[in-house]
């Protein structure tokens, strides 16, 4: 497994080279993806910023996520990431074409408690929205409420790494 500071400074590379931004909505983790890019020093270069959006309400409002999806898939589905990384590319379409930002966004149940037999706690999604490219991970992690973010942060950096799509 890479190091987290490997990890950042291969995406800070790829964005760069790309010309392109990153932009964030979190749910599970509070913010966790969006304090380890900001880690790394320069990376307002690329870094757009995200929202966190914990409630369904916050998702509705601040991601544009129908409300049909949340009823229908709920909070923690691979619809909900995909609305989610789509609706963040939309907050800052006004002043950066969107074609230029890739959405990143995570939910999950980081526990103790909120799993169900269908989702357990541990369950997370991650999705990711570009102009070419749309994508969502499942994975289901295991440990403390603290470990399953961190887990789910590291995931979503490693997921970036492989490779920003192309336009």
């Amino acid at each position: 497994m890479k190091s987290e500071q490997s990890l950042l400074e291969e995406i800070a590379a790829q964005l760069r080279e790309k010309k392109l931004y990153l932009a964030t909505a979190e749910s599970c983790t509070g913010g966790l993806l969006g304090h380890l890019i900001t880690n790394l020093p320069g990376s307002s270069d690329y870094y757009l910023g995200g929202h966190i959006a914990y409630s369904n309400l916050a998702k509705q409002r601040w991601l544009d996520v129908p409300a049909d999806i949340l009823e229908t898939f709920g909070a923690v589905s691979r619809e909900t990431v995909l609305a989610m990384a789509f609706g963040i590319r939309q907050t800052f379409a006004d002043k950066i074409f969107p074609e230029r930002i890739i959405g990143f966004s995570i939910s999950g149940i980081a526990g103790p408690s909120g799993g169900t037999p269908n989702k357990p706690v541990g369950t997370v999604w991650l999705g990711l929205s570009a102009a070419a490219f749309e994508g969502s991970y499942h994975f289901l992690f295991g440990g403390t409420r603290a470990e399953i973010k961190d887990q789910s942060a590291m995931q979503a950096l490693e997921i970036l790494a492989e490779g920003i799509p192309e336009l």
